[in-house]
């Protein structure tokens, strides 16, 4: 008879690998309450909720978070616009080069960030582009574009095209067509899309540093606050929270494109 259950080793195998992952995660949690201010002993000496109350209490946090938050909304609103538009052009045309500008969207998630960074740092400086909100928001867009793309191209393929000539025959538009048809067939797809752009931007921290100039995100903020002797719980709670704002996108993200195999229309 065949056996459903999974052998011991695989299992210990899989456990070693999520606890190889997500140790460094809970212990990160664990030193956010930690007594001791300048170093990380194992275990901590005690456990305390002050950080909270010390992390609430300090404006340069509340600057870099706002400045993260506003910059990953903005990013993730032009990816959603132009992922779409590049999703649609390329499901739905057959163009020469169609293939090419699908590489040519996906390429900047690709590329080592270090050169997306570099690249963006250097096109700014040949236009005389001084750096600002606005270059972190282009340089974020590079990438997010990107994982809205892949999601809405995706969605774009499993649906089926005979729904768009029905609408079409039926007297519809081109808006009423794509507001009434296409947009509730791909609309989990791009929230998908966009709480993964939302999440991957407000974490960003290499092309961050190559195009924000003297602003500080909320991840260059824990970066230059780690080099600091004192109050070093104060960067755990920071890194808890950006783990928690970052981890419900995520899990959105997921439940949304669990079970969207099928498709209206598809197949018909």
């Amino acid at each position: 008879m065949r056996s459903d259950r999974a052998p011991l080793g695989l299992k210990i195998a899989a456990g070693a690998g999520l606890a190889f992952m997500h140790l460094p995660i809970v212990l990160i949690f664990i030193y956010a309450f930690t007594t001791e201010d300048k170093s990380y002993q194992w275990p901590p000496p005690g456990l305390t909720t002050k950080w909270l109350a010390v992390t609430w209490n300090r404006p340069d946090v509340w600057e870099a978070l706002s400045l993260s938050l506003r910059v990953a909304a903005i990013s993730t609103a032009i990816a959603l616009v132009l992922g779409t538009l590049c999703a649609a052009a390329v499901s739905r045309s057959k163009f020469f080069g169609r293939e090419a500008i699908s590489l040519m969207v996906i390429l900047p998630i690709a590329l080592p960030g270090i050169v997306t960074g570099i690249s963006l740092r250097s096109a700014f400086h040949l236009a005389d582009i001084p750096f600002s909100f606005w270059t972190i928001v282009l340089g974020h867009a590079t990438f997010c574009v990107v994982v809205v793309y892949n999601n809405a191209v995706a969605r774009f393929r499993r649906t089926s095209g005979s729904l768009i000539e029905a609408s079409m025959d039926l007297g519809a538009d081109g808006f009423q067509t794509f507001r009434h048809v296409i947009l509730p067939n791909i609309s989990t797809a791009l929230l998908a899309g966009g709480m993964l752009a939302f999440a991957l931007s407000f974490d960003e921290v290499i092309v961050t540093t190559f195009t924000a100039g003297q602003q500080q995100t909320l991840p260059i903020w824990m970066l230059e606050e780690l080099v600091r002797p004192r109050e070093r719980p104060v960067t755990n709670v920071v890194a808890m929270m950006v783990a928690l704002v970052t981890l419900l996108p995520i899990l959105g993200a997921y439940y949304l494109t669990r079970g969207t195999d099928t498709v209206a229309g598809q197949g018909k």
